[in-house]
C-alpha cells in the first residue's frame, strides 16, 4: 500500500495499522477506523494516498455502516481522483466497481451504468478487471430484465477472453450468456451455444477445480433446460452426469495453484453453493417426475446444508435457493396430504421475502400460486381464484403463465357456473393448436383439463380421447402424477359407463402408483371407485377392504384439513395485493367444507 513509489511515510503506515486493527477486531470498531483513515487527509497526503484513502472510507462506511450520503461521497472522490493518475489500475477499478454496487443498492441504476461503462474502456490492459467489470454491467442489466444487452456484453467478454488466451473466461462468458438466452426462451441460439461450450469445457485442460466447476455449469444448464420443457426422462443421464460431478468436486482440495493469466481470476460459485444447487435441480426433477419422498430428502438435505451456509455467508443466492427450494417442496406437501406443513413453509416464503424487497418481486407471482394450490385442497375456491387472479398479473414467465391457467380452470370446472370464463381460458391453453410454451408436462396437463372438462359435462368419448392423449405424453417421460390422475379419471369413466372390467383395469394401477408417489387425492379418489367396483362386482371382501382404505385416507385427510384451516396462517388466503401480512390473526376453527374431498 504504498503512498508513492518511494517508501510511505511512518505516519501513514501507522494510521492504516490503526485503522485495519480497529476493523479487524472483534466485534468491529468502524467508528475508531473511520477517525484514523479521516486523521490521514490532515496530513495533506499525494494524490495516490488520497485516491486510496477516499475508497477505504467509502468502502467501509458502505460495508459497515448506514451513512450512505457519506460513503457516496468518498467512493465518487476516489472514482474521480484515480482516473487523473496513471498506473493506478487496482484502485481505479475497484473504485468504479464498489460505487456502481453502492449506486444500485441505493436504486441509481442510471447512475452506475455510465461509471461501468467509463470503466470498461479504459480497461481493456488490465484483463482481470476488464472481464470483471463486463461481468457487472451484464449482471446490472440482467437485473433490469434488458437481458439482450446483458448477452451482448457476455459476448464482448467471451470474445476478449478468446483473445487474452482464457478459454476457462471464455466458457464463463458464453455459459452465462446461455444461461440468459434459456431465460428468454430462445432455444434456437442457446442449442448451439451450448454445444460450442460442451466441446470448450471438455477440450479445456486446467486447474481441475475449475474444469469441474464449468462442467457442473454447463450440466445445470442442461437439466434446467430439459425441464422446463417437462422431459422429466429425456433429462436422466444429464442429471446422473451433474450429480457424478459434484461428488468429485467434493473430493478436490480449494488450494490448487492460482491460474497465471489474469483474466482467469473468477470462480462461477463456490463448491458449497454448488453443492445446494445440484440438490436443488434434483428436488426440481424429483418432483415433476412424481418421486416424492426422494425430492423431501434431498430437500432435507439442501435447507440443512443452507443454514449451515447463512451463519457464515450473507449471498443472496442462498436465500433465492431456499425460496425456490420451499416453493417446490410445498408442492409435495400438497400433494402427499400436509396440507399444514405446506401452509407453514408457505409462510417461511413470506417471511424470507419480507427480508429482501428483490426476492419478493422475483417470486410474488409464484408465492401466490402456491396459496391458490392451498385453497384447492382446502376447497376455498374462491379464494383460489383470487390468488390465481394476482398471481397472473404479477408474471411474464410463459411457463408459470400456463401452469397458473391450467390450476385456474380446475377452479371453473369444479365451481361448474363459470363457463364463459372457463372457455375463454382453455381458448389460451388449447393443447391441439398454438400451446403457448414448448413444455411436454403442461401440455400433457393441458389435455388432462380438457378430459376432466369433458367428463364433467357427459362427453365420455370425448374424454377418454383427450385422456389417452395425456397418459400417451406422460408415461412418454415418466410423469407419474399425471398418468395416475388420467388413469382414475378413465377408471371413473369406464365405471359409469358400466365396463366394470375395464374400470378395473385403470384404478387399480391407478392406486399402486399414487401409493408409489404418495397422491392423497388420488389414493381417496381411486379406494372409493374400487369400493363401488367390488360392490357391483358382488366382491363383498374386496369392496369392504376398499372401503376401509377410504375410510383412513378420509380421516387423514380431515385430520389434516382442520389442522391446516385451524393455523392463524390460514388467513394468508385473503392476502392478494402488496408485501404479505406480518401478523396472522388465530383462527376459531375451519370454515370450509370437505364435501368435495370425501
Amino acid at each position: 500500500m504504498a503512498a508513492t513509489t518511494e517508501a510511505p511515510e511512518p505516519w501513514y503506515l501507522a494510521l492504516l495499522g490503526f485503522a485495519e486493527h480497529f476493523r479487524t477486531s472483534s466485534p468491529p470498531k468502524i467508528r475508531l477506523c473511520v477517525h484514523c483513515l479521516q486523521a490521514v487527509f490532515q496530513f495533506k497526503p499525494p494524490p495516490r494516498v488520497e485516491a486510496r484513502t477516499h475508497l477505504q472510507l467509502g468502502s467501509v462506511l458502505y460495508r459497515h455502516t448506514k451513512n450512505s450520503e457519506l460513503a457516496q461521497t468518498h467512493l465518487e472522490k476516489a472514482w474521480f481522483i484515480s482516473q487523473q493518475i496513471s498506473q493506478f489500475e487496482d484502485v481505479k477499478f475497484e473504485a468504479a466497481s464498489i460505487l456502481s454496487e453502492f449506486y444500485c443498492q441505493q436504486n441509481l441504476v442510471d447512475s452506475a451504468k455510465p461509471v461501468l461503462r467509463k470503466a470498461i474502456q479504459i480497461s481493456q490492459q488490465t484483463p482481470y478487471w476488464h472481464c470483471r467489470l463486463l461481468f457487472q454491467l451484464a449482471q446490472l442489466h440482467a437485473l433490469e430484465r434488458d437481458l439482450v444487452s446483458a448477452c451482448d456484453l457476455l459476448g464482448v467478454g467471451a470474445e476478449y477472453a478468446r483473445v487474452m488466451g482464457s478459454e476457462y473466461t471464455r466458457a464463463l462468458f458464453l455459459l452465462s450468456k446461455g444461461m440468459l438466452l434459456l431465460m428468454e426462451r430462445k432455444l434456437s441460439e442457446v442449442h448451439p451455444l451450448l454445444t460450442l461450450c460442451g466441446t470448450i469445457v471438455e477440450n479445456w485442460q486446467g486447474n481441475p477445480i475449475q474444469k469441474e466447476s464449468l462442467r457442473v455449469f454447463f450440466l445445470v444448464l442442461q437439466v434446467t433446460h430439459y425441464l422446463d420443457a417437462g422431459q422429466v426422462k429425456s433429462v436422466k443421464p444429464c442429471l446422473k452426469q451433474l450429480q457424478q460431478c459434484i461428488q468429485t468436486i467434493s473430493t478436490l482440495h480449494d488450494d490448487e495453484i492460482l491460474p497465471t493469466n489474469p483474466a482467469a481470476l473468477f470462480h462461477w460459485l463456490p463448491k458449497e453453493h454448488m453443492c445446494v444447487l445440484v440438490y436443488l435441480v434434483t428436488v426440481m426433477h424429483s418432483m415433476q417426475a412424481g418421486y416424492l419422498e426422494k425430492a423431501q430428502k434431498y430437500t432435507d438435505k439442501a435447507l440443512m446444508q443452507l443454514e449451515k451456509l447463512k451463519m457464515l455467508d450473507s449471498s443472496p443466492i442462498l436465500s433465492t435457493f431456499q425460496v425456490i427450494l420451499l416453493e417446490h417442496i410445498i408442492m409435495c406437501r400438497l400433494v402427499t396430504g400436509h396440507k399444514a406443513t405446506a401452509l407453514q413453509e408457505i409462510s417461511q416464503v413470506c417471511q424470507l421475502c419480507q427480508q429482501s424487497p428483490r426476492l419478493f418481486t422475483n417470486h410474488a407471482a409464484q408465492l401466490h400460486t402456491l396459496l391458490g394450490l392451498y385453497c384447492i385442497s382446502v376447497n376455498c375456491m374462491d379464494n383460489a381464484e383470487a390468488q390465481f387472479t394476482a398471481a397472473l398479473q404479477m408474471t411474464t414467465h410463459q411457463e408459470l403463465w400456463t401452469f397458473i391457467v391450467t390450476n385456474l380452470a380446475s377452479v371453473y370446472i369444479r365451481e361448474g357456473n363459470r363457463h364463459q370464463e372457463l372457455y375463454s381460458l382453455l381458448e389460451r391453453i388449447n393443447p391441439d393448436h398454438n400451446f403457448p410454451v414448448s413444455s411436454h408436462c403442461l401440455r400433457a396437463a393441458a389435455f388432462y383439463i380438457r378430459g376432466l372438462l369433458s367428463f364433467f359435462q357427459g362427453r365420455y368419448n370425448e374424454a377418454k380421447r383427450f385422456l389417452r392423449e395425456t397418459l400417451k405424453m406422460s408415461n412418454a417421460e415418466d410423469l407419474n402424477r399425471l398418468t395416475a390422475c388420467s388413469l382414475v379419471l378413465l377408471g371413473h369413466i369406464f365405471f359409469v359407463l358400466g365396463n366394470h372390467r375395464e374400470s378395473n383395469n385403470m384404478v387399480v394401477p391407478a392406486m399402486q402408483l399414487a401409493s408409489k408417489i404418495p397422491d392423497m387425492s388420488v389414493q381417496l379418489w381411486s379406494s372409493a371407485l374400487l369400493k363401488d367396483l367390488n360392490k357391483a362386482c358382488g366382491n363383498t371382501m374386496d369392496a369392504h377392504e376398499a372401503a376401509q382404505m377410504h375410510q383412513n385416507f378420509s380421516q387423514q385427510l380431515l385430520q389434516d384439513h382442520i389442522a391446516a384451516c385451524s393455523l392463524p396462517e390460514h388467513n394468508l388466503i385473503s392476502w392478494t395485493d402488496g408485501l404479505p401480512p406480518v401478523q396472522f390473526q388465530p383462527q376459531n376453527g375451519p370454515t370450509t367444507s370437505l364435501a368435495s374431498l370425501l
